[in-house]
């Protein structure tokens, strides 16, 4: 374990908290200290949900560790099903309540409650988030899910959706309606939205689909070797993935291919004039597997950027992320620390970035652009609108989301331009107060010069000719044009770096 200010993902007894929160009629017992009582915080503030988190805590104290923790949790146990009577009970500790080996799956069992228990082993210190809500859905399932007769129509189980999952409620929605356009109707959606008791019934489907390999795949794998499910391999993010999604339903199920694309605008929009100037862009991405996947996909064949870089942070999907870099001619990044993340971005020196929050942040330090493709995400992320990302109406959604901050950018960079022209400078103010010019300030007259240190560590000055002069250079590169007149003028010597001295860098670099 590591003290970290940011992390990709939480301890696995949060992702078990994704499943419950996204299913109805399920409670989580959870075996934790006080201070570990988050759930609130993350599903009702994050995801803005509209009920509490189904979890109920023991909230032992130190105090409490020299008794018997161990009938705290059963008192925990019996007052949660009396109070909500649910279909169904999980019941797990935290990696703070690991630690005293209390055992809550066994001591649940022996409590003679009138519905399932389902007991969790996730271990806390070996492993993440990610493989918390699929080893949960998984026991849910392997639990419940029995043997039938598969229903008269051919439905499908949509498999993987949790809470706070990135859009995971607008995908249901869209791969919803690209099944109902070949004629097959959905089962159950799982974990969210759906019970105890729709569990049960999975066994009717005919195939799966596994949304998210992240938190749904050791559930497909189960219900195809023991209910004879086959489940599908292709996640239909982006044009290309949605129109092979398409064709490998209709190799499952005998049926027809068939894709309404009449509402798909991303290859049009990806070839008009207004985006011509974004192809081969220098684009990095990075989040979970599944997502960076797509994403490279997308940003290479369909959108027409350079794909410089990718990489994840869940260690169970570095395989097919090694294989998508390895097919770019790249390599991958994996790893769950952010300043590692942060140290290959600067490194490569993208023109955009397509990733997580975190990324987001690096993004703004940096001065790049970036569009969020993946949790971990934060409130603006869970829109009241709908915004998909999978099916036609997702990759209409992707364009909007990538394409957009290169375009604002590139206005930014043309008021940095005409920063200078009377009607445009600084000291103008906007041109819709009708010329009120705001007074300028005591030091307007002094110069601007601005300090910096070099890569070798000297102290440069910009002069303020040099400074307003590197405000004409692109945004996606000024930073890079800061750092090598920088390392430039420090190799020689130079402390103020002018107008010259910025002219003399970029003849240097570009030879």
């Amino acid at each position: 374990m590591k003290l970290t200010v940011w992390t990709y993902e939480g301890p696995p007894h949060v992702g078990a908290m994704r499943v419950a929160t996204g299913m109805k009629g399920l409670h989580y017992v959870l075996h934790a200290p006080q201070g570990d009582t988050y759930a609130d915080l993350l599903f009702t503030m994050i995801e803005r949900r509209d009920q509490r988190p189904p979890v109920t805590y023991t909230t032992f104290q130190a105090r409490d560790l020299g008794a018997d923790t161990a009938n705290l949790f059963k008192t925990a146990a019996q007052d949660a099903y009396d109070r909500f009577k649910p279909e169904a009970i999980i019941v797990g500790a935290s990696c703070t309540a690991e630690l005293i080996q209390d055992d809550p799956g066994g001591m649940a069992e022996t409590m003679g409650l009138p519905v399932p228990v389902i007991a969790l082993e996730l271990p806390s210190y070996q492993r993440k988030e990610n493989f918390g809500a699929d080893e949960t859905f998984y026991q849910i399932v392997k639990a419940l899910a029995k043997p039938m007769d598969r229903t008269a129509q051919v439905t499908a189980n949509l498999i993987g959706p949790t809470a706070l999952g990135f859009r995971h409620r607008d995908d249901i929605q869209e791969v919803t309606a690209l099944l109902s356009d070949m004629g097959i109707s959905v089962n159950v959606v799982a974990p969210m939205t759906s019970s105890p008791s729709d569990i049960a019934r999975m066994g009717a489907a005919h195939f799966n689909v596994l949304m998210y390999p992240e938190t749904g795949e050791s559930a497909a794998r189960w219900m195809e070797k023991e209910l004879g499910q086959p489940y599908t391999k292709v996640v239909p993010i982006g044009v290309g993935a949605t129109r092979d999604f398409v064709a490998e339903v209709a190799a499952i199920t005998g049926k027809d291919a068939y894709l309404d694309d009449s509402r798909l605008r991303l290859p049009w929009y990806s070839k008009s004039v207004d985006s011509t100037y974004l192809t081969g862009k220098r684009v990095f991405i990075f989040g979970d597997g599944s997502h960076v996947v797509a994403a490279a996909r997308v940003a290479q064949d369909e959108m027409g950027f350079e794909v410089v870089g990718i990489g994840c942070y869940n260690r169970e999907m570095a395989r097919p992320v090694r294989a998508k870099a390895k097919e770019i001619g790249i390599e991958a990044t994996i790893t769950d620390d952010y300043l590692e993340v942060e140290r290959v971005i600067e490194s490569l020196q993208p023109e955009m970035i397509l990733g997580t929050q975190m990324e987001r942040h690096i993004g703004k330090r940096l001065g790049i652009p970036c569009a969020v493709i993946s949790a971990p995400v934060h409130v603006q992320d869970f829109p009241a609108r709908y915004s998909p990302q999978m099916g036609i109406e997702g990759a209409n959604v992707l364009f909007d989301t990538w394409v957009h901050p290169l375009v604002m950018g590139l206005e930014e960079h043309l008021l940095h331009m005409f920063r200078d022209d009377f009607e445009f400078h600084d000291a103008a103010g906007p041109s819709h107060h009708g010329g009120h010019t705001p007074k300028p300030s005591v030091n307007a007259g002094s110069p601007a010069q601005t300090a910096s240190e070099s890569a070798q560590g000297i102290e440069v000055i910009w002069l303020d000719d040099a400074e307003r002069e590197l405000k004409k250079i692109p945004f996606f590169v000024r930073g890079k044009a800061r750092r090598n007149t920088e390392t430039f003028a420090s190799e020689r010597g130079v402390a103020q770096i002018s107008v010259d001295t910025l002219y003399e860098a970029k003849a240097h670099y570009a030879r």
